[in-house]
């Protein structure tokens, strides 16, 4: 079996399928990216049996078929050193050649048979997405997710879709994010899908394999599993166990003050504010009075700050205590000049930042030591 390909091309979809491949497991083929070749076409396919990928390689030189397993971290190391545009690989019954111009390399192989599959998109009923919204919803709450709890199925992403309407809504309990846009449907999508809570991890491989803002991404909702087609990438995750909180009543109703900010100061501001916090003075208090914010610090063992940024601002001032990091990683998804609103009751329930009706991001004060 034999391929010639573009490193490059190479490099960046083993680097996405490689991204999937369990650095820790009792399977030690699951290692391993398995590479196959039929139709003139070279596919990649990675799985730690929780999620999986498999990804098409376009334009390759080759008149072969058979499969082979690349180890994963070496076949990595070979593609980003070696500086070749052009990359061929050979496989016979006792190695795997990996040759350049100027580069040889000689790796022993594995049985490719005993590798479980990746399914390939052959849905008929699907939900489609364009591309840029959902990179977007993606990179906007996958930040709330908490991979290593056990309580409800914080560890992933809602995702409650219908013909219309597509809503993403991730929290750790601690933080609230909320994503909305819209998408469509093709055949008969079933109501009976219900709410799916996709894992993290597919989450995060879904938004690596957007490349063109333009492309449209699909999505097959089974019971236990989705399967997510973009571009030239099929993701397979088995969804989260468990029940996923009732996010709708973290959000409060109504509020006592709607204050405008923008994105790019305010981040550089919570930045500085951060520099003399530690584990165990994480808090920044931010001080709302007239025309001005104040964000003040203070680190035991390590110092204090005050940085202040004007604001418009006429009412009752109001103190809060957030975790600085919650409130960098809303900020830092949005563009810099964007505006965004802060809407609270006062400096004691849930803070709701906005940036226009898409996102919602809610965060909960830590307590004060009045």
């Amino acid at each position: 079996m034999k391929l010639t390909c573009s490193r490059s091309r190479l490099s960046a979809a083993f680097q996405i399928v490689g991204s999937v491949v369990p650095t820790r497991t009792p399977k030690e083929i699951l290692r391993n990216v398995k590479l196959t070749l039929a139709d003139g076409r070279a596919t990649l396919l990675g799985t730690d049996q929780e999620v999986g990928i498999r990804y098409e390689i376009p334009e390759v030189e080759t008149d072969s078929v058979g499969e082979v397993l690349l180890p994963t971290k070496r076949v990595n190391d070979i593609l980003r050193e070696v500086k070749d545009e052009e990359i061929s690989l050979e496989v016979n019954e006792e190695a795997l050649w990996i040759r350049t111009s100027q580069s040889e390399f000689r790796l022993s192989v594995e049985d490719p048979a005993e590798f479980p599959n990746v399914a390939a998109f052959e849905d008929e009923n699907y939900y489609v997405i364009p591309g840029k919204a959902l990179k977007q919803g993606i990179q906007r709450t996958i930040f709330s997710t908490d991979v290593e709890s056990t309580r409800y199925a914080l560890g992933g992403v809602l995702m409650e879709i219908d013909a219309e309407n597509l809503t993403l809504a991730a929290t750790d309990s601690r933080r609230l994010a909320v994503f909305k846009t819209g998408c469509s449907a093709q055949g008969n999508v079933s109501e009976e899908a219900g709410q799916p809570v996709i894992p993290a991890k597919a989450m995060s491989l879904i938004e690596k394999s957007i490349n063109d803002d333009d492309s449209e991404v699909k999505i097959a909702i089974h019971q236990n599993e989705v399967l997510v087609h973009s571009g030239a990438s099929t993701i397979y995750a088995r969804l989260v166990e468990g029940r996923f909180p009732r996010y709708q009543d973290v959000i409060p109703a109504e509020f006592k003050v709607k204050i405008d900010l923008v994105a790019g100061p305010f981040l550089s501001a919570v930045r500085q504010a951060m520099i003399v916090t530690n584990e165990e003075s994480r808090g920044v208090d931010f001080t709302f009075e007239d025309g001005s914010l104040t964000l003040t610090s203070l680190g035991q063992d390590v110092g204090s700050s005050k940085v202040e940024i004007p604001i418009s601002f006429d009412s009752d001032p109001i103190v809060v205590t957030f975790d600085p990091r919650f409130v960098q990683d809303f900020l830092r998804v949005l563009d810099s000049a964007g505006p965004l609103t802060l809407n609270m009751i006062d400096g004691n329930n849930a803070a709701v930042f906005m940036a226009d009706d898409t996102y919602t991001y809610v965060v909960m004060p830590l307590p004060r030591d009045d």
